[in-house]
């Protein structure tokens, strides 16, 4: 494997999909809606008892991985591609902290699997005054599928990751109820009005355990992909985390 080609996609694939999002939810012209009939079975009535919801708030920043292929960890953008060799500053970023705690990502994976999740060092359309490191942790993937959230936190309480706070689990929950759970700040110090929330379906098989049916999300409708970065503002980026460098609440828009 030539680590130094910067198309490699070392996974061979993205290393994370896109999530459908309910109705109502803001979207782009690449997003996709999830079914009505499943977007009921997150929000108002679950099939039946082996349907397990799990709501979680959902961050705003730039979805990333750490893979551990052999003995080897790599820093991976949503694409799959090397974040080292990036031309994002904020992935080259991703990449040096992930080599710096690769120990802790190590503790977690085991070969073949990736920890997926948000990388929150510069503030896209969301400041947030961060009390925790800038990496939220939301999937861990086992044979390219997402494992239950029970497992997800299991595994990573032994390296103590960050995951996005837990708005709900159990049965089916509304987006209304979702989002008024958020206010004002979200539960990760949101300094402008939290994103959204994702809803993971779980289901329990007899003989087979958990398994992840599916994902869906949910954008408020005023949010503004980007709104913050520097390419659409003129104006110098906003970081909520960076060495050497103020945070996005030393420097307000």
């Amino acid at each position: 494997m030539n680590l130094s080609d910067p198309e490699l996609r070392p996974l061979g694939r993205k290393a994370y999909g896109s999530i459908p999002h309910l109705p109502g939810s803001r979207t782009g012209p690449a997003d996709r809606h999830l079914p009505p009939a499943l977007a009921r079975v997150c929000t108002e009535r679950v099939r039946d008892a082996r349907d397990h919801v799990v709501v979680l708030e959902k961050l705003d920043g730039s979805c990333v991985a750490a893979a551990r292929v052999g003995d080897t960890l790599l820093a991976l953008g949503r694409e799959g591609r090397l974040a080292a060799h990036s031309p994002n500053e904020a992935r080259r970023l991703w990449a040096g902290w992930v080599a710096a705690h690769s120990e802790r990502f190590m503790a977690v994976l085991k070969p073949g699997e990736w920890l997926v999740g948000e990388w929150l060092a510069l503030a896209h359309s969301t400041r947030y005054a961060l009390t925790h490191e800038p990496f939220v942790a939301f999937d861990l993937m086992s044979q390219g599928l997402s494992l239950p959230w029970a497992q997800v936190t299991e595994r990573l309480r032994v390296a103590d990751f960050v995951t996005p706070g837990l708005i709900h689990e159990g049965g089916p929950l509304d987006i209304e109820a979702a989002m008024s759970r958020l206010l004002p700040h979200g539960f990760h110090h949101a300094m402008d009005p939290v994103e959204g929330a994702v809803w993971r379906l779980e289901r329990r098989e007899e003989g087979t355990g958990v398994r992840v049916d599916f994902l869906a999300k949910y954008v408020r409708r005023d949010k503004v992909d980007g709104g913050l970065l520097p390419e659409n503002t003129g104006r110098p980026a906003l970081w909520n985390w960076r060495p050497e460098a103020p945070s996005s609440k030393d420097v307000l828009p």
